[in-house]
């Protein structure tokens, strides 16, 4: 008859309670092996985690050096699930976990006093580190606790084992950037519901996989986003384990392609309701791009557009303006044409990202540069005679010029985001290609909207002043208005290659320009050349002698964006303020000048207990692109504050105002 438990005292916190479990109530003569588990009840919303914790976290630790006639303790894993938290992977347990341990000992069938110095990390809004001691004494004698013994056989069976790897093969590959891991698991087990946890070492982690088992359950394929720390994964060992299926592979052949998918996931199409609503708001994200910062230029040139279809007949002018609007409609197809590419080739996209290639920059650069010089007065095209005289007699005179107008407005309407547009950017970059189409044309009516409106009512262009010098002036303050655009994106352009490259761009503007226009003025021209070469050389010098260390302006204490240092502060007890900008996003520039530059914001920001950080998107970044997508986003500017009252973050709008930035920091505290 034994009169000892099989279970130690319960160490028990407001978190969780743990305690130190055997099968046997005593050692029985000759036994060398007891089994023997540490039995953790979470309470609701906590997590502790898995050996690999996932992005961030610790794994369980325990100490068994304060026991007696123990030669070693071996824990074994059951297999974790996925949560998130923060937007972030980690794998562990909820509700209830035993970990079995395997205990030899050094003195078979003699008593044994167990004592487990345990450390555990138990998260839930916020993280909170356990330290605590199980004392388990175990006498010679015999008999078995059958509910512990169930409860540990129970979570032994969760375990992972190699048992079966004589008929699976596992096969990874790593993208050349060490950016993504793809695996493929086959041969005879059941895959349908199996899900993969990866490890290689301290430093590199896995962000959210797309997992795809094969239709008859033979195989499956998963792909994972790497996290790490600049390693070379490929060169490191790296291990699989599963879920459901409970297999652990400790050595994975590494293969020197990319497995294809047992099978192409199939987009899910949305309910009809849903789908005419996201088409309502693409349209109005897209009208509202007529009035954002970055459609500053976009604005110039459709004032020029209306200027020069004053003096046209009613007819003309309308169809006009209906080819401008089909020019940006048409760029909007171009677009969704291209998204649809870019996705078939298994590359992600996202709204503006144009703006990050310093080849488009250039060229977007040059045919500005035209149509300012060209408004300034400091040259005027023309064609030749014999082309005139047929267009003056054609039907399309001039159209074609208004269609490449509508075009090059929707080009530069491009770089950011609007109310509104992330919404319905995110429906269709998620969605079917119809998704994808009807979104784009949808945001392109919008954006046209104003030449439709025209198209309409003709006659309200009919009504502007006969032309006159008040022309001139007009033309002239649409000019500076694109004139600011140039520097804006010869700025962007040193921000996305380098100062080189942009000093390069404006002397070669300076040579063209200066040949046209001494090309069509002679030496007549020569004071105009002088004042532009003035100008252009003004802005540039400034810019290629001291190139700011950062393009931030304002006062606030910014710290690098680091996605697994969100949930470290969090669960100190701070908040952080996530802003993903760019150079290029003139609405991101915006949000910095009117609100969070500015007092009361910015004091706010400034707070001990905040952490404001800035992800700089100038430039290509797959961590970047990668946070956005897991938050639905494909374009910036976006900004999300997390805290202990808010582990999910509060998004915010498109467009900053300081109460609602103040009002999300007060709901993310606790």
């Amino acid at each position: 008859m034994n009169a000892y438990a099989a279970t130690s005292d319960a160490f028990t916190t407001q978190a969780a309670s743990a305690k130190l479990i055997t099968a046997e109530n005593a050692v029985a003569p000759n036994a060398g092996v007891l089994s023997a588990g540490i039995s953790v009840a979470l309470s609701d919303g906590w997590k502790t985690y898995w050996r690999s914790p996932g992005e961030v976290g610790l794994p369980p630790e325990i100490d068994w050096s304060g026991s007696t006639n123990l030669a070693s303790a071996e824990m074994l894993w059951p297999a974790p699930t996925r949560f998130r938290a923060f937007g972030i992977e980690n794998f562990g347990f909820a509700k209830q976990v035993t970990f079995p341990v395997r205990l030899t000992l050094i003195n078979p069938g003699q008593p044994t006093v167990l004592k487990a110095d345990v450390f555990l990390l138990v998260c839930s809004d916020v993280c909170v580190p356990q330290d605590l001691t199980l004392r388990l004494n175990l006498p010679a004698g015999t008999g078995i606790d059958q509910t512990t013994a169930a409860e540990i056989a129970n979570w032994s069976a969760k375990v992972p084992t190699d048992s079966a790897l004589s008929v699976l093969e596992a096969n990874a590959h790593f993208s050349d950037d060490e950016t993504l891991l793809t695996v493929v698991i086959a041969g005879s087990a059941d895959w349908h519901s199996a899900d993969i946890f990866p490890e290689i070492e301290d430093g590199i982690a896995f962000g959210t996989p797309d997992i795809r088992a094969a239709p008859d359950g033979s195989s499956v394929w998963a792909s994972f986003p790497i996290f790490g720390d600049g390693a070379d994964a490929s060169k490191l060992a790296l291990t699989l384990t599963t879920a459901d299926t409970a297999v652990a592979f400790d050595t994975v052949r590494i293969v020197a392609s990319a497995p294809e998918p047992p099978f192409t996931k199939a987009k899910t199409s949305a309910a009809f309701g849903t789908r005419l609503w996201m088409v309502l708001i693409a349209f109005l994200g897209g009208l509202i791009l007529n009035v954002m910062p970055c459609v500053l230029p976009v604005l110039s040139i459709k004032f020029t557009s209306a200027l020069k279809m004053s003096d046209r007949p009613v007819a003309q002018t309308r169809l006009g303006f209906l080819a401008s609007a089909a020019g940006t409609v048409s760029f909007m197809w171009a677009l969704a044409v291209g998204v649809l590419i870019l996705q078939a080739l298994g590359m992600s996209v996202g709204w503006g990202l144009q703006f990050q290639n310093a080849y488009f920059l250039i060229a977007l650069i040059l045919v500005l540069a035209v149509f300012t010089a060209n408004l300034l007065g400091l040259f005027e095209l023309s064609l030749p005679q014999g082309l005139m005289t047929r267009l003056s007699h054609s039907r399309s005179n001039g159209y074609v010029g208004d269609f490449a107008t509508g075009m090059f407005g929707a080009v530069m309407a491009t770089p950011c985001s609007a109310p509104l547009l992330g919404t319905a950017l995110a429906f269709a970059l998620t969605g079917t290609p119809q998704d994808v189409v009807m979104i784009f044309t949808a945001m392109g009516i919008g954006l046209a909207l104003p030449y439709l409106v025209i198209a309409a009512r003709p006659l309200w262009v009919s009504r502007l002043p006969k032309p006159g010098r008040w022309m001139i002036a007009v033309k002239s303050a649409l000019g500076a208005m694109l004139f600011g655009t140039l520097i804006w994106l010869l700025w962007v352009l040193q921000a996305v290659s380098n100062l080189t490259v942009m000093a390069a761009i404006v002397a070669i503007l300076i040579t063209i320009l200066s040949c046209i226009i001494w090309n069509n003025r002679a030496q007549s021209s020569l004071p105009v050349v002088v004042a532009f070469l003035l100008a252009s050389t003004g802005f540039a010098l400034p810019t290629i002698l001291e190139r700011p260390a950062t393009a931030q302006t304002t006062t606030l204490n910014w710290v690098p964006f680091s996605r697994s240092d969100i949930p470290k502060h969090v669960s100190l007890g701070h908040r952080v303020f996530v802003d993903v900008t760019a150079d290029w996003c003139l609405t991101c520039k915006a949000n910095k000048v009117l609100v969070l530059s500015r007092d009361p914001v910015a004091s706010a920001l400034n707070a001990p207990d905040i952490i404001a950080m800035q992800a700089d998107w100038t430039r290509p970044d797959p961590a970047i692109q990668q946070f956005l997508e897991s938050n639905g986003r494909f374009g910036i500017p976006f900004n999300v504050i997390y805290g202990p009252a808010a582990p999910e973050g509060i998004v915010l709008s498109e467009v900053l105002t300081q109460e609602s930035v103040l009002n999300a920091l007060s709901q993310a505290a606790k």
